[in-house]
């Protein structure tokens, strides 16, 4: 058996490979920020980019949009405006809805993210040797689990192994 424990699980530590590999991503990405003087979590390149395209919108439409959990967007937007990259007010007809949209100081900042994000695309397609196949197994998976979620397959499977 290798020290890479969880490489030798294979399949059976695949959420532990992709977060493992999403934490080395994320850390080397913090860590150019940092280089560049820039104070923003990797986290948040989703935000600007989906705010830069649709202009203002509702904390739900991001949610959506991402896939991602209210709270988590909540978070992430409260970090972002805390720092002034975002703006948040509220909605004119429903005023419990909270309409999010970039602040100058992030649009003066995009021609530069959009650089370092443009040369992240182009490190990760290096880092895939232009082969996206690899996309088209996480389209299946994420499909597979929007029609039944892993609970529902985890759950299956453990009372299939109860009655055996």
């Amino acid at each position: 058996m290798s020290l890479d424990f969880i490489k030798d699980l294979g399949y059976k530590a695949l959420d532990s490979r992709f977060k493992r590999i999403s934490d080395r991503m994320a850390h080397d990405v913090r860590k150019l920020y940092k280089e560049f003087n820039i104070d923003i979590e990797p986290n948040w390149y989703l935000v600007f980019m989906l705010l830069q395209k649709k202009g203002e919108i509702s904390i739900v439409t991001i949610a959506d949009s991402l896939g991602y959990a209210h709270p988590s967007v909540v978070t992430i937007v409260k970090k972002m405006a805390e720092k002034d990259y975002l703006h948040i007010k509220k909605d004119q007809v429903d005023k419990r809805k909270q309409m999010i949209s970039l602040s100058p100081k992030a649009i003066e900042m995009l021609p530069q993210l959009e650089q370092i994000w443009h040369s992240c695309e182009k490190a990760i397609l290096e880092l895939l040797s232009g082969d996206l196949v690899i996309l088209q197994y996480l389209d299946h998976i994420d499909a597979a689990l929007k029609t039944t979620s892993f609970h529902q397959r985890f759950r299956q499977e453990y009372l299939n192994s109860k009655e055996s």
